[in-house]
């Protein structure tokens, strides 16, 4: 009888192990969510990250691109997802912006903050502005000269209205009191194809987005956002060197989850990224492209963003309604 008992125990014990094992997370392929398409700061961000979390979570780790309305079409899909933790973010700090850009046209908001669940932080970077080489300007100063000269004549490239390109450089027109025509497209990627390929003079870019093209001459790097100096950019001046001392913005990555995934999940989830971003290829990857990796924990980065996402919606307050003219 003894014996009889043991075999059973053991032949149930073999068979449930395997429904134990499918119970963990994750037992298939992780989506990471970019709200862009390719070529912008989020989806160079992502990829690296992605290749890094593979290693780590013995998985697939996908990276698809959901680009619309300033980032509102994948931010709100990952907002709607199935909070399993197979359907994740990478979000730009403009995650922010288009809530509170919803109140400002008391429009149906797209999705809300509280739908989201901080992962970790992976990058943030001063916004920095650049021109095409045809422009004949080598400094601020000669720039507010001529936009002054052809008020709303010079136009620049933006990742969509209130986006991640387009809130610095409203910040910088309506401090130096200029006019300039925008042009918004629908990513960072064909914000930064739009000025390559002389169909605008100016833009806002990220170090990752933008760092490949200074080098080559194909843009020509005017001023940085930050409060310092980009360390990858030194010769450039911040805006409030320029005198400029409200003008100060950052294009940060960041990991999120849908809210409601379980507390298990996220633990999973947020020690894959803290080891994905000591992984030596991610930092290879993230320093050719000048970006300054700044990772925060999920309760860090809470913290962080609730006082950027403050900030944020202040500014575009201060900046007001914006349409679309096309």
């Amino acid at each position: 009888m003894r014996a009889t008992g043991w075999v059973a125990a053991l032949l149930w014990a073999t068979a449930a192990a395997p429904a134990i094992a499918q119970d963990a997370f994750p037992n298939r392929a992780v989506s990471i969510i970019v709200a862009f398409p390719p070529g912008g700061v989020a989806d160079i961000t992502a990829r690296p990250t992605a290749a890094a979390l593979e290693k780590i979570l013995k998985q697939p780790v996908t990276v698809s691109n959901r680009p619309g309305a300033a980032g509102a079409v994948g931010n709100a899909a990952v907002a709607n997802a199935k909070p399993d933790g197979y359907t994740i973010l990478m979000a730009l700090s403009s995650i922010s912006v288009i809530p509170a850009a919803d109140e400002l046209f008391n429009r149906k908001p797209a999705y809300s903050l509280d739908q989201f669940a901080p992962i970790a932080l992976i990058s943030a970077d001063p916004t920095i502005l650049v021109a095409h080489p045809s422009l004949p300007v080598k400094t601020l100063k000669e720039l507010v000269a001529l936009a002054r000269a052809k008020p709303g004549q010079l136009s620049y490239s933006s990742s969509g209205i209130y986006g991640a390109l387009h809130m610095p450089m409203e910040i910088f027109l309506h401090a130096a009191k200029l006019k300039m025509r925008h042009v918004p497209t629908t990513g960072g990627g064909p914000a930064i194809n739009a000025i390559l390929g002389g169909h605008v003079e100016l833009t806002a870019g990220g170090p990752a987005a933008i760092s490949g093209h200074v080098k080559a001459g194909k843009m020509r790097p005017l001023a940085n956002w930050g409060a310092n100096r980009h360390p990858s950019f030194p010769n450039i001046p911040t805006f409030k060197e320029l005198g400029y001392k409200d003008v100060e913005y950052y294009i940060w990555a960041g990991m999120f989850a849908p809210r409601g995934t379980p507390d298990a999940v996220m633990m999973v989830l947020r020690d894959a990224a803290r080891r994905a971003v000591q992984e030596p290829d991610f930092k290879r990857a993230m320093a050719n492209v000048d970006s300054l990796v700044q990772y925060m924990d999920a309760p860090e980065f809470q913290k962080y963003w609730e006082a950027d996402a403050k900030r944020l919606a202040a500014l575009v307050k201060v900046v007001g309604k914006v349409e679309d003219k096309k």
